[in-house]
């Protein structure tokens, strides 16, 4: 288990790698990789380059249990739950370079270690139902795992940015390449591009039929037919590098300078949440 104590920071940092705990100047946040939700308190939280953070105030973000470990593949997958990927901090030249899967039951204070330990490198995790999808930026392949993620089963080969899938739907995930929308009704293990749909980086599939996306410029996509016919929502102030829909009116996203943006209207429009200060 991974413990420490808390920091609080006001400025995201970019570039670098994960150096363990805080010792000396605070690194910031680093890219925002995720975004989410814990249900057990409505608390906001960041997985970033340089640790996982709690939102305190429009300004400030408290470190977890004051860890710097980059955070890959952030999913809420409960309350105080949560699933994610990326590097330790350990700077050990015998530490192992990817976390694999990791899980908390204590909103992040402390993880355990669930599987592919030193192997996996999760870009993306997706919950759908009992099906958990991961797609292993190491292979190059999206997994399933109908085990919480002890074992997986390997799938297609894609280039994949983001996924979305609802547990309406287990065997069906949704991924964003940098060719286009694409969808597998098979778990993952074949996929085909969705005809007509706008160039997304991300995605979420917040109820069944409900798809809702951001556009490499910064426009909010959404269709209601699983795809078949897209309208324009709001437009973000920059292009996401994190998206999630907490429902399918409450969205959250990150762009590139750490902001991080609310809707409450399906993406309509978007209202700061968060912004590092400038020091």
């Amino acid at each position: 288990m991974l413990t420490g104590a808390t920091a609080l920071v006001t400025v995201a940092a970019c570039g670098g790698q994960p150096q363990g705990s805080v010792h000396g100047p605070d690194p910031g946040i680093g890219h925002i990789h995720g975004l989410g939700v814990d249900p057990s308190d409505g608390a906001v939280y960041l997985a970033g380059h340089y640790g996982l953070f709690k939102v305190e105030s429009g300004t400030a973000a408290e470190r977890v249990a004051g860890r710097i470990q980059d955070h890959m593949g952030f999913t809420v997958a409960g309350p105080k739950t949560f699933l994610a990927s990326g590097h330790p901090g350990d700077p050990s030249p015998d530490a192992a370079p990817h976390l694999g899967l990791i899980r908390s039951d204590d909103a992040g204070r402390t993880s355990t270690t669930v599987s592919e330990a030193g192997t996996a490198d999760f870009h993306a995790l997706q919950l759908a139902g009992d099906a958990l999808y991961g797609f292993d930026s190491q292979s190059q392949r999206l997994r399933r795992s109908t085990d919480g993620g002890r074992t997986w089963t390997e799938g297609a080969e894609e280039e994949v940015i983001d996924l979305a899938a609802n547990p309406a739907l287990p065997t069906s995930v949704y991924a964003t390449t940098p060719q286009g929308l694409k969808v597998s009704g098979s778990g993952g293990m074949e996929f085909e591009e969705v005809a007509g749909a706008p160039l997304l980086t991300h995605a979420e599939q917040p109820a069944k039929d409900l798809l809702i996306g951001s556009g490499a410029d910064g426009r909010i996509h959404t269709s209601r037919n699983g795809g078949r016919t897209w309208q324009d929502g709001g437009t973000l102030p920059g292009r996401a590098v994190a998206f999630t829909a907490v429902d399918p009116q409450r969205l959250l996203a990150a762009i590139e300078d750490g902001t991080v943006l609310e809707s409450k209207d399906g993406g309509k429009s978007f209202a700061v949440i968060f912004r590092p200060a400038s020091g």
